[in-house]
């Protein structure tokens, strides 16, 4: 047990701290947050097995902020609420909540609940690609795919995109990049640069003015998942084949890959 993380995300402390508390004391590592903001900034950083999510939050609506986290790695979701309608139950749910929890709760009904989330993760397999629509990162063979075009990444490029990806849009600094990529292998923060520079060359129409892979200013760099998801809706099929022929001339579409893995490379937790 010693292995599974916990975020608790709860606006009420009192019980954000009881949650807490007993978690811990039957073995689960607690990571916490009051507010949606921070929330995905744990999320992020922690990347728990498992998020108790409160429905109702300060600064945002919990159902999105569900919908955010199956975007990411998947992690299993256990939401709270006051609501208890049946509406409110299959709205959590079909937000992509695992479980649904109303208050008040007794504390071992929660606890037998977290028990049984986890025992599914034991049983089940990763997933095998995360799919951004014209993108596509394969865990398995770690392969990725733009426009069904085989794109040949080295080992190091791949883990940098893949954490650029599953960041969901969020921006991350050079160190968090490279802690995050290659936590033992570079200590270098620039280094980041380089390989940025070389997924842009590979990915992106225009690599001086780049869609995919932003830069942001005085932070560091940004997945843009929304370039990707309205990529085939602004081009129709002789546009898109004008600019494949821009971006990548009129050589062949079959690229190769790269099959290399590391030991350092970070995989999701999932259901």
């Amino acid at each position: 047990m010693a292995s599974v993380s916990v975020q608790i995300v709860e606006s009420n402390p009192h019980l954000r701290s009881l949650l807490g508390w007993h978690l811990q004391q039957v073995g689960y590592r607690v990571y916490q947050a009051a507010s949606l903001y921070q929330a995905r900034e744990v999320f992020l950083l922690r990347q728990p097995t498992l998020v108790i999510l409160d429905a109702e939050l300060p600064d945002g609506d919990g159902l999105e902020f569900c919908r955010w986290l199956l975007r990411q790695h998947q992690p299993y979701i256990l939401m709270l609420s006051a609501r208890n309608t049946e509406a409110d139950i299959v709205a959590g749910l079909k937000a992509g909540a695992d479980d649904y929890l109303t208050k008040p709760f007794g504390m071992q009904e929660f606890l037998a609940r977290i028990e049984a989330l986890i025992r599914r993760n034991r049983m089940n397999i990763p997933p095998a690609y995360l799919d951004y629509g014209d993108l596509k990162i394969d865990l398995v063979q770690r392969r990725v795919r733009f426009q069904e075009e085989l794109i040949d990444l080295t080992p190091q490029e791949f883990s940098l995109l893949y954490v650029l990806a599953q960041a969901g849009g969020l921006p991350l600094s050079r160190s968090e990049l490279l802690n995050r990529a290659w936590p033992d292998a570079i200590d270098n923060p620039r280094t980041i640069d380089t390989h940025v520079l070389s997924l842009r060359k590979k990915l992106e129409t225009d690599p001086r003015q780049p869609s995919i892979i932003q830069t942001i200013r005085n932070v560091g760099y940004r997945f843009n998942p929304e370039f990707l998801n309205g990529y085939n809706s602004g081009l129709d099929n002789s546009d898109n084949h004008g600019v494949e022929e821009q971006r990548r001339g009129t050589g062949t579409t079959e690229r190769g890959f790269s099959q290399s893995t590391s030991a350092n490379q970070p995989l999701p937790i999932s259901k």
